[in-house]
């Protein structure tokens, strides 16, 4: 049995990590369409041969950050159980929802209509590699950090990251791991929007709010999901300052599950889990913070101390990052 949570506990989504094929074409979407900033320009320290792209507010602030995988070439993932089903982003109010309708339709953005999900007004839309997307109305609670140099408006931009959608075909382990190593609350349901007879269940993540939720999503009548482009490969639950990774992984290691020990990520200090459903979880420390290494750039390649002494190695393997606008008609080159 997990021990009781002795602290204040996780607050909310840090980051989520998704896959592409077409990372120059991801970066034009990111920042061109939804008109976040790069935040960083990176590679996975795991297969330094790939670019690892955050982009999020005006500050880089934890809780803003989509954050995307290189992997050029990938098929495209198989959907089904036992993933990430959608991400989510927050924006305030519903006229805000209906500008991006508009926008979306200008660009040629795949989307569906405004509707009501679990309480909320949201509009669903896909990137370019098809990952599934939201947008909800969080109606402008908590502060924000516009971007100056955003292709939106500020008013109209994404605030941070919302709610994650994770499926399942049974809900019991998951529900344990939640509740019982991650100290969320179960705190209502809801039914499926395009299959009724199955069940939302919704998790809060300390005081919730649409920042700060997890959506589990039943369904045993689905295969399971392989990864690929458009999917999401983790997502990663805050842990504030004045909290311990040592004491998180004592807790997960107590409850059985196991886990990759504490990991340095340089910007933030991190633990990998499998909840039992086999969905990947990430705890992320909001600190240091991606100003480390002083003011943020997002052309530039950033590396970590410890991959520093590879520069010239790494940056040598990485290809060019071509970006192909909305169109597909023209084709721009970056370094």
């Amino acid at each position: 049995m997990t021990t009781p949570l002795t602290t204040p506990g996780l607050t909310g989504v840090h980051h989520v990590s998704a896959i592409s094929a077409h990372i120059g074409r991801t970066h034009d979407f990111y920042t061109r369409v939804l008109g976040l900033r790069p935040v960083i320009r990176t590679v996975n320290q795991d297969d330094t041969s790939m670019y690892h792209l955050f982009f999020g507010d005006g500050v880089g602030s934890p809780g803003s950050d989509m954050t995307v995988f290189d992997i050029r070439g990938a098929a495209r993932e198989h959907r089904g159980n036992n993933s990430i089903t959608r991400t989510n982003f927050r924006v305030s109010g519903d006229d805000t929802l209906d500008w991006w309708v508009q926008r979306f339709g200008e660009l040629g953005v795949s989307h569906g209509r405004i509707a009501s999900r679990g309480g909320r007004r949201v509009l669903d839309f896909d990137d370019s590699e098809g990952t599934p997307l939201a947008l909800v109305d969080d109606g402008g609670a908590g502060v924000a950090f516009p971007w100056d140099e955003s292709t939106v408006p500020p008013e109209r931009q994404i605030r941070g990251l919302g709610y994650i959608e994770i499926t399942v075909p049974v809900l019991a382990p998951t529900d344990r791991f939640l509740t019982e190593a991650l100290g969320l609350r179960h705190d209502r349901t809801y039914p499926v929007t395009d299959a009724e007879q199955y069940t939302v269940h919704v998790y809060a993540i300390g005081d919730g709010g649409a920042h700060a939720e997890v959506h589990v999503i039943v369904r045993d009548d689905l295969p399971r999901a392989r990864y690929g482009a458009g999917g999401v490969h983790h997502v990663a639950l805050r842990v504030p300052e004045g909290e311990r990774m040592e004491d998180w992984v004592e807790r997960l290691d107590s409850g059985g599950y196991r886990n990759s020990g504490i990991v340095d990520r340089h910007y933030f200090t991190s633990a990998y889990v499998r909840e039992p459903n086999h969905v990947l979880f990430e705890l992320a420390t909001d600190g240091p913070g991606f100003a480390v290494d002083g003011p943020l750039n997002g052309e530039r390649l950033s590396l970590p101390p410890f991959l520093e002494p590879r520069r010239a190695e790494i940056e040598a393997r990485l290809q060019p990052l071509t970006t192909i606008d909305a169109t597909e008609q023209s084709v721009r080159v970056e370094r």
